[in-house]
């Protein structure tokens, strides 16, 4: 007799086995007891029969609480109209320890209290399914940089600057001088493909935005590549294979995990199926204002202009060439014109909004100095970074992707609190 996992069941058909697990549900039906157990992987009903059961075991099935855990012995059965496709003849049961009153019942309940819950609410097969999807596509985006080429380099979670933007940053004290929770690991990892040619961070990173939106996190992940002696149509090429690979992941690896999220697949499949389209902020703007869109040249997009453009298209697209006012100070300028720069944002379509950024760096070291100083940044916080165009620079770029909004795409969640264990909100840092 083996002690198997439930996602592991059809390989014991007809064999006995034991699962631990926690009990989801129970409902009786005379002299018939079904228990749901779920144990990390996946869900099961377990099938007491009264008559073939002893008395304490069947006694101790029926005031079993929910959420106790327990241990069942009993024999896999193949089940058609079962979602997993067999279910357990239960022979024996022991409870491992029997719950309290449990506080989310198998009804509605408000978003603020499941947040409240949030250590609990992650045990619902919703939420399991999306936490299965995230390590998937965490998976397959290292799987993919792997083999092609990239070396992993842990940036740091404290630094003495500002990497995009002084008006979001969370300020520590650092033994007498000031410190900041990481924006983004990206400086670091120009540094690191300097020496190491493709690299890439994956880590938190941490936003001081007064944000409520549903496409906002105060903390969150982002994974951030950076290649030497790679320009700026290569680097959309790169996201754009890298996309594909974990779309294709996902739809491989999770159809009853989609199924469940009730996630038309024919979307995320219609990804696979042609290029990626591109548009120049000149033609989006300009494609705004012909929809009555409020915007000007020189505005940042809002979530429904990024809405009504990603609406042109059945998969994503990118932006590129924005204005150099609007992006940030590292960022190539295009030669013919210096007002715009080589940059570009992959909008994901459905309304998912921006789910990378990329551009191709600055490498000329009196270019750079000059957009330092005019974004009013100490220079003296970036000497380091001043050096990698001082010896040998070469050009370069990168791009970074954010995995909640990455994850809420693929899921089709309405709210990116879903998409992370434990999300940090505006008003919000419990649990």
């Amino acid at each position: 007799m083996s002690t198997v996992l439930i996602k592991d069941i059809g390989q014991y058909k007809d064999d006995k086995v034991t699962l631990k697990g926690w009990l989801y549900n129970r409902r009786s039906s005379g002299k018939i007891q079904f228990l749901i157990i779920r144990d990390g992987t996946g869900f099961i009903q377990a099938v007491m029969v009264q008559s073939e059961v002893s008395a304490q075991d069947w006694e101790l099935a029926a005031g079993i609480t929910q959420e106790s855990s327990l241990e069942v012995t009993g024999t896999v059965r193949e089940d058609k109209r079962s979602p997993l496709g067999y279910e357990l003849a239960v022979e024996s049961i022991a409870v491992i320890h029997q719950a309290e009153d449990y506080p989310i019942s198998l009804k509605e309940h408000g978003v603020d209290f499941l947040l409240d819950h949030r250590h609990l609410w992650l045990r619902t097969p919703r939420q399991v399914a999306i936490m299965h999807i995230r390590n998937t596509i965490v998976k397959a985006l290292r799987d993919w940089l792997d083999s092609e080429g990239f070396t992993l380099i842990d940036a740091p979670i404290m630094t003495p600057a500002a990497c995009e933007g002084t008006t979001t940053l969370f300020e520590t004290e650092y033994f007498g001088d000031k410190a900041y929770l990481s924006q983004s690991g990206q400086l670091y990892m120009e540094a690191a493909a300097m020496a190491l040619g493709r690299v890439y961070c994956f880590g938190p990173t941490f936003r001081a935005e007064k944000s409520k939106t549903r496409r906002h996190l105060i903390e969150f992940w982002m994974m951030e590549p950076e290649m030497a002696f790679v320009d700026h149509e290569e680097n959309m090429a790169m996201q754009e294979a890298m996309v594909k690979y974990v779309v294709k992941a996902v739809l491989e690896k999770h159809p009853a995990d989609l199924k469940l999220l009730e996630r038309d697949t024919a979307k995320l499949e219609a990804v696979l199926a042609r290029p990626f389209a591109k548009m120049s902020y000149d033609a989006a703007i300009e494609y705004l204002q012909s929809q009555g869109h409020e915007i000007q040249w020189g505005d940042d997009f809002g979530a429904p202009d990024e809405t009504a453009l990603a609406n042109l298209h059945d998969g994503p697209v990118f932006i590129e060439h924005f204005p150099a006012a609007i992006k940030a100070f590292y960022m190539k300028p295009v030669p013919e014109r210096p007002e715009v720069v080589l940059a570009a944002d992959l909008l994901a379509p459905e309304g998912y909004g921006e789910i990378i950024g990329g551009s191709q760096r600055i490498d000329d070291l009196n270019l750079l100095l000059r957009r330092i100083q005019e974004h009013k940044l100490p220079q003296e916080a970036f000497e380091w970074y001043l050096d990698l165009r001082r010896y040998g620079s070469v050009p370069h770029s990168g791009f970074g992707i954010g995995l909640e909004r990455f994850i809420s795409w693929i899921c089709g969640l309405s709210h990116l609190r879903e998409a992370i264990p434990f999300p940090r909100l505006l008003n919000r840092i419990y649990p």
